[in-house]
C-alpha cells in the first residue's frame, strides 16, 4: 500500500514537472529543477521536503494545491563538493512564498550551517502570497534570520532568475553573493506599477530593476551573466575558488593536498619582463591594471567580482601559487583609480568577505586621493571612505600591498598601508607616495609667488617629486618594506604569503564588537 502512495506521489511531481517545464519553455526560460540539474553535478541531487503542502484555507486556498509548496529543496555536489540549494517555482502560485515555502528554505540555509557547506538560492518569485496574510511576512523573516546567522560562515550565493520582489529581496541583500542575468531578472522592493501608483513615475519593470540596473549603478549585483547558462558556470566557477566554510583550508595552502582541486598552479615566467612594459611613459598616462594583476597571479586564475560596478577600483579572486587570494586594485583606466563612495563601499565588502572566511588579501595601489567636490561630501564620502579605513584595519588575514605608481593623501592611508598593519608593503622605484601630487602641493607652498606653467614653477615640481615624493623617503621612514623593481613583484608577494601561511592575529582587546561606519 505504501509503495503504491509513493509510485503515486512520484508520479504527480513528474506530471508536475512536465506542465511546469512546458510553460517555462515557452518563455523561453528554464524551470526550477531543470535550473538545479543546470547548477549541480549531474545525479547529485537530492530533494527534501518535497510533501510539505500549504496549510492556508482563506480565500479558496483550501481548493488549490500547490506541489512542494512552489519551492524545490534539497543537496548535491558542485565539483565534487557539497552544496545546499533552493530553487523557486514560478509556474506554481507564481512562485510566491507562504509560510512552509518560507520554512523550507529557513530550513536548508539552516541545514548548511549544521552540514559546513554553501547554500545556493535560485529565486524566481512574485513576492509574499497575499492569500496567507501576516504569515507570509513571518515565512521571510525565518530566511532573514538564517541568512544573518549563516553570514560569515557559509558562504550564500543568489540567483536571481526572475522575478525578486517586495521582501523577498532582503535575502539576497544579505547574502555574500548576487548573480543576475540579461533581460531574465528582475529585483525590487516595489514594481513599476506600484512606483506609478505611489508617485506617479513611469518606468519599465527592467528600467526599475533590472539585471544591469543592479550590476552598473546599484551595486546589488556582483555577477552580471549573459544566459542561464552562463550564470551557472560562473557559479561553479566561484565555487572553485571560495572557501565553503569558515575554517576549510581546501584553498588554503594548494591544490596538491586536496582531491577537489585539479588544476595545478601555473606561472609563465615571461610575465615578469611583460610587467616592465604595462606602466606609460608618464604619470598622468591611464592603463588597464588588469594586465598587472594577470602579470602577477597565476595564469588564467582571476575570476573579477564587482566588474560592471564602481569600475575605478577591481576586486576579484585569484591564485598565486594555487592559493586564492583577493585582490583589490586601483583601476587608472576608469576615473584614474580615484576612490569614491560606491569604490570605498566596493573594496570594504569585499575586503570583509576575505577576512570572514580567512582568504589572504593582495592590494595594488595607484591612487591620487579620495574624489573632491560637492557631490561625494554630501553623498558622505568621508562615511563612505571609513568602511573602507575600517575593513583593512579589521582584517587579520595576511595581507600584501604594493605600491605601483602613486599613492597620495588619506587614500595612501586607506589603501592598506603599513598604519593598518598592513605585513608588507613593497613600493616600485618609481612610485610616488606623498601627501598631494606636486601640481598642488606647490601651488600651496609657493602659490602666492611662483605662477602654474612657469619655469620656476615647474623646477619648483621637479623639486618636490624629488625630494619628497619618491619611495626611498617612505622607506627611511619604515613605511614601507622594500623598494623593489617591477620584475620582482611575483616572487616577492610568493615570498610574503608563504611567510605569512601561519599568521595568527595579535592585539586581544574584549569587546563585543566594533561599530563600522554603515
Amino acid at each position: 500500500m505504501f509503495q503504491k502512495t509513493k509510485q503515486d506521489i512520484s508520479k504527480t511531481k513528474q506530471s508536475v514537472y512536465q506542465t511546469g517545464i512546458e510553460k517555462q519553455h515557452k518563455r523561453g526560460r528554464l524551470h526550477a529543477i531543470e535550473r538545479i540539474q543546470a547548477l549541480l553535478d549531474k545525479d547529485s541531487f537530492n530533494e527534501i521536503y518535497s510533501g510539505v503542502q500549504h496549510n492556508c484555507s482563506e480565500f479558496g486556498m483550501d481548493k488549490k494545491e500547490i506541489p512542494y509548496d512552489g519551492v524545490i529543496t534539497g543537496f548535491g555536489t558542485i565539483n565534487g563538493r557539497q552544496v545546499a540549494v533552493y530553487s523557486q517555482d514560478f509556474t506554481l502560485q507564481g512562485g510566491s512564498l507562504g509560510f512552509l515555502h518560507g520554512r523550507k528554505i529557513a530550513d536548508i540555509i539552516e541545514a548548511a550551517v549544521n552540514a559546513r557547506c554553501p547554500v545556493i538560492g535560485i529565486n524566481d518569485s512574485g513576492g509574499a502570497r497575499i492569500q496567507e496574510g501576516v504569515n507570509a511576512l513571518a515565512g521571510y523573516g525565518d530566511i532573514f534570520y538564517n541568512n544573518v546567522l549563516a553570514s560569515g560562515y557559509i558562504p550564500q550565493i543568489s540567483i536571481i532568475a526572475g522575478s525578486c520582489a517586495g521582501g523577498a529581496v532582503y535575502s539576497p541583500g544579505i547574502t555574500d553573493f548576487v548573480f543576475t542575468v540579461k533581460s531574465l531578472s528582475l529585483l525590487f522592493v516595489t514594481g513599476a506599477k506600484v512606483v506609478k501608483a505611489a508617485v506617479n513615475i513611469d518606468i519599465s519593470d527592467e528600467a526599475l530593476g533590472g539585471a544591469e540596473v543592479h550590476a552598473q549603478k546599484s551595486g546589488v549585483a556582483h555577477f552580471l551573466t549573459e544566459d542561464e547558462k552562463d550564470c551557472f558556470s560562473t557559479v561553479r566557477r566561484l565555487l572553485d575558488f571560495i572557501p565553503h566554510y569558515y575554517g576549510d583550508t581546501v584553498n588554503k595552502y594548494g591544490p596538491e593536498k586536496h582531491k577537489f582541486l585539479q588544476h595545478k598552479p601555473v606561472f609563465s615566467k615571461s610575465k615578469l619582463k611583460k610587467i616592465t612594459e604595462i606602466l606609460p611613459e608618464k604619470q598622468t598616462q591611464c592603463y588597464d591594471v588588469h594586465g598587472i594583476i594577470d602579470c602577477l597571479t597565476d595564469d588564467g586564475e582571476f575570476l573579477e567580482v564587482h566588474a560592471e560596478f564602481a569600475k575605478n577600483i577591481v576586486v576579484g579572486f585569484a591564485r598565486i601559487d594555487g592559493i586564492v587570494t583577493g585582490v583589490i586594485a586601483n583601476q587608472s583606466g576608469y576615473l584614474g583609480g580615484i576612490l569614491d563612495c560606491d569604490a570605498s563601499d566596493k573594496a570594504a565588502r569585499f575586503i570583509r568577505y576575505c577576512d570572514a572566511f580567512d582568504i589572504q588579501l593582495l592590494t595594488l595601489t595607484d591612487v591620487p586621493g579620495f574624489l573632491p567636490g560637492p557631490q561625494e561630501e554630501q553623498k558622505g564620502i568621508i562615511r563612505h571612505g571609513a568602511k573602507l579605513i575600517y575593513a583593512y584595519a579589521e582584517s587579520t588575514v595576511p595581507k600584501v600591498t604594493v605600491i605601483l605608481r602613486k599613492a597620495y593623501g588619506g587614500a595612501y592611508i586607506a589603501m592598506c598601508s603599513r598604519h593598518l598593519k598592513a605585513d608588507f608593503v613593497f613600493a616600485w622605484e618609481s612610485s610616488e607616495i606623498a601627501v598631494m601630487g606636486a601640481e598642488g602641493a606647490v601651488q600651496i607652498l609657493y602659490g602666492k609667488d611662483l605662477k602654474a606653467g612657469t619655469k620656476e614653477f615647474e623646477d619648483k615640481k621637479e623639486e618636490y617629486r624629488q625630494s619628497f615624493m619618491n619611495p626611498w623617503t617612505a622607506a627611511k621612514a619604515g613605511n614601507i618594506t622594500e623598494v623593489i623593481k617591477p620584475e620582482e613583484t611575483r616572487g616577492r608577494i610568493e615570498a610574503a604569503f608563504s611567510f605569512l601561511a601561519e599568521k595568527k592575529s595579535g592585539l586581544k582587546i574584549r569587546k563585543k564588537h566594533g561599530n563600522i561606519p554603515l
